[in-house]
């Protein structure tokens, strides 16, 4: 476990940095593109130049990290970094808070949650904090009960009560979304969702709460570089109300800045 120290608005009020310095981003294909066009424009008045990598596959941005391909990272949630560390003995921390993609229960076949049949067969990713967020979706809404004191990472063996027998299976998560229509429903990232041509939220029967949602987003670097003076600049260009706006109109309102006193709507 590491300390999830987050920067401080006290960070805007540093001085630029005095030369122009280039830092490697590594984000998700997609509407992130967009987002990290606002806040490239932002980071140029602190004397930062944003050199962007794409990835379409969640396992490789800290991999690159930890390679020191990038300097800095900007697709996950405080669990399944956990989890990459447990794994991969990572020695990455958050620096800031970006955004929060509450997940969401999708059917084609099936209006609401109680409209589900017995028997229907529920796709979930596989990583162990995506499907632990599923399943803890899922339990919320009342279509199983898992072992007490599970925490964030339960899996599909800690279902204790299954009253409408629902069959679990375990997609990568990019395929999830992809296969709903093989299935009763999906529980798909919202950036996946987006990917894969879900609409959202129009097909979402359940979406997780928003407040004391333990899946925020952030910033992500090498420990060693936490207190580097671009890593502050580099939050405070992400953490502008221009920033929020692109996020809200980019993702259509299924994705909300996460970070403190941000606009929601």
């Amino acid at each position: 476990m590491f300390c999830f120290a987050l920067a401080t608005a006290a960070f805007g009020a540093q001085a630029s940095l005095a030369a122009t310095q280039t830092v490697r981003v590594g984000i998700m294909s997609g509407e992130d593109e967009d987002i990290w066009r606002t806040v490239t424009a932002n980071a140029a008045k602190h004397g930062i130049t944003i050199k962007l990598t794409t990835f379409s596959d969640y396992t490789q941005p800290n991999e690159a990290l930890a390679q020191h391909d990038l300097d800095v990272n900007a697709f996950q949630h405080k669990p399944y970094l956990e989890a990459q560390i447990k794994a991969r003995h990572y020695d990455i921390v958050p620096v800031g808070y970006t955004y929060v993609q509450p997940i969401g229960l999708y059917s084609r076949k099936w209006k609401s949650v109680d409209t589900l049949p017995q028997n229907a067969t529920i796709g979930v990713p596989n990583d162990p904090s995506n499907e632990g967020r599923a399943l803890l979706l899922l339990q919320a809404n009342g279509l199983i009960r898992l072992r007490d004191s599970v925490g964030l990472l339960p899996t599909a063996r800690d279902i204790a009560d299954n009253p409408k027998h629902v069959q679990i299976k375990e997609l990568d998560a990019g395929i999830v979304g992809r296969a709903i229509d093989d299935l009763d429903a999906a529980v798909v990232n919202t950036g996946w969702a987006f990917k894969t041509g879900i609409k959202v939220p129009q097909e979402r029967i359940a979406q997780e709460k928003v407040a004391d949602n333990p899946y925020r987003n952030f910033l992500a670097v090498n420990a060693k570089d936490a207190q580097a003076p671009w890593v502050r600049e580099l939050l405070d260009s992400y953490q502008q109300t221009n920033v929020a706006t692109t996020i809200l109109s980019v993702y259509h309102g299924a994705v909300l800045p996460a970070w403190d006193g941000a606009p929601r709507q």
